[in-house]
């Protein structure tokens, strides 16, 4: 009779389980590791849109190549970087001149305080931040800044109608 009893007990254990649907400890462990990781993730998304919104951040680069299909440089200067402040641009970048081969590297080094265009709008995967100057001369170079939210990664590509297009990619940080 107890036997019978304990087994009834522990079916209706097993029961109370099912319907309030309780995790073993491990696994209930894993499932608040996943939330912490998910809340962290959330957090940084949270502060690298706050910092493209703020208009304060710095684009990193860590290598930049020649488009379409030029063989990646890397780039160990860290002086070099283009920073966003109050509508102001500093830009002090390595960039490839030429029209034709033979191209020769130069350095990008200007404060562009009134771009002809900027543009801030929010995309799937994060931002782009857009903006048109001529670095005081009669070509028009395109700055687009991509800018991946769940990674803090960004990419960016000038675009110029003399020159050849060259892409960066890096990290975004704060000033």
């Amino acid at each position: 009779m107890r036997s019978l009893y304990v087994v009834r007990q522990f079916e209706q254990h097993i029961e109370n389980l099912k319907r309030r649907n309780l995790l073993c400890p491990k696994q209930e462990k894993r499932e608040a590791r996943e939330q912490r990781r998910a809340q962290r993730q959330a957090e940084y998304e949270r502060y690298i849109d706050s910092l493209v919104t703020s208009g304060n951040f710095q684009f990193i680069p860590n290598s930049m190549r020649v488009m379409p299909a030029g063989s990646e440089h890397l780039i160990t200067n860290p002086n070099f970087g283009l920073q966003y402040w109050d509508g102001e641009f500093d830009i002090f970048l390595p960039y490839v001149k030429g029209a034709v081969m033979p191209y020769y590297l130069t350095v990008l080094n200007y404060t562009i305080s009134n771009p002809e265009e900027t543009l801030k709008e929010q995309s799937p995967n994060g931002w782009e931040v857009t903006f048109v100057t001529s670095l005081f001369s009669a070509t028009r170079y395109v700055f687009t800044l991509d800018i991946y939210a769940k990674t803090g990664g960004a990419t960016l590509t000038i675009t110029n109608s003399w020159n050849i297009t060259v892409q960066y990619s890096g990290t975004i940080t704060s000033l």
